[in-house]
């Protein structure tokens, strides 16, 4: 089962820096959101693939147009958040405002439910599970914002095995499709998206994607974009991991789209035998 989604933000949505922290200030950049998706759907439309996209609610206020050429392509629209704050930073209330925000304005966009939801950063973390509750609330019945390795943003390291789960929270169950791991040298290692795609080499990849029975992919309108303005406040170590390999991560997308068959999310849940899979109990 491989799984091709993209997440829905602009530019400079990069987290953990100064100059973009807070959202009032984003205005005053120039959105490369449009342009970027619009790339994304063309080469989806070449090579006859499915994906699923989590978009920003902040991007559907400011750029509805985007989301909808999304749902009329056919593409299935989840939540991102509204304003690309970390989940570690929320309060619950805070959080329970922000996605119920999200799904309210992708909902008036696309005219159908949201029922899918990853969190800015993949940050959650054991210290805040209490998310689940809150997605299961409003209406949320998947989740992919597990990372089951170590990250800046937090991750899930001791999540165990990376295939989807059914997670049982208080409020109910909702199921899990968390990224992919590879394990080298007892290192676990994510390599199916965002920089971790444009860092490593296509071969590393494919061969990695091959050893795979579960792959879950999460791209960027920005990570195929090699145009993109240089974004203030970054150290060089944040600055190497935003825009080293953008020259060639188109190539290397469409490498993938050739060398491997993908479906949507919506095709996966289909695809997934709920009843056998495992089920994890929040820690």
């Amino acid at each position: 089962m491989r799984i091709l989604t993209f997440d829905v933000e602009d530019w400079f949505h990069i987290l953990d820096n100064e100059s973009t922290r807070d959202a009032r200030g984003w205005d005053r950049f120039e959105s490369r959101v449009e342009a970027g998706t619009d790339r994304i759907l063309q080469i989806l439309e070449e090579t006859g693939s499915r994906a699923t996209f989590f978009c920003l609610g902040w991007v559907a206020e400011r750029h509805p147009a985007v989301v909808r050429k999304i749902a009329d392509a056919g593409f299935e629209v989840a939540s991102h958040s509204s304003s690309h704050r970390l989940l570690y930073e929320l309060s619950p209330a805070d959080f329970a405002a922000d996605l119920e925000r999200s799904i309210e304005v992708l909902q008036q966009s696309t005219g159908t439910a949201v029922r899918a939801y990853r969190a800015p950063g993949f940050s959650l973390t054991p210290d805040n599970t209490w998310v689940f509750d809150a997605l299961i609330e409003q209406g949320i019945q998947i989740d992919c914002s597990i990372f089951p390795a170590v990250r800046p943003h937090g991750g899930f390291a001791g999540f165990g095995t990376a295939r989807p789960v059914l997670v049982h929270a208080e409020g109910g169950v909702l199921k899990e499709f968390p990224i992919n791991v590879q394990t080298l040298l007892g290192a676990r290692f994510v390599f199916s998206g965002g920089g971790y795609f444009r860092l490593l080499p296509y071969r590393l990849i494919r061969t990695w994607s091959r050893r795979s029975e579960y792959l879950m992919t999460y791209f960027h309108p920005r990570d195929f974009d090699p145009d993109q303005p240089l974004l203030e406040g970054l150290g060089w170590v944040k600055r190497f991991r935003a825009y080293h390999g953008l020259k060639r991560s188109e190539d290397k997308l469409r490498r993938l789209l050739s060398d491997f068959r993908f479906i949507d999310l919506a095709a996966a849940d289909a695809a997934t035998d709920w009843s056998g899979v495992g089920t994890w109990k929040l820690p």
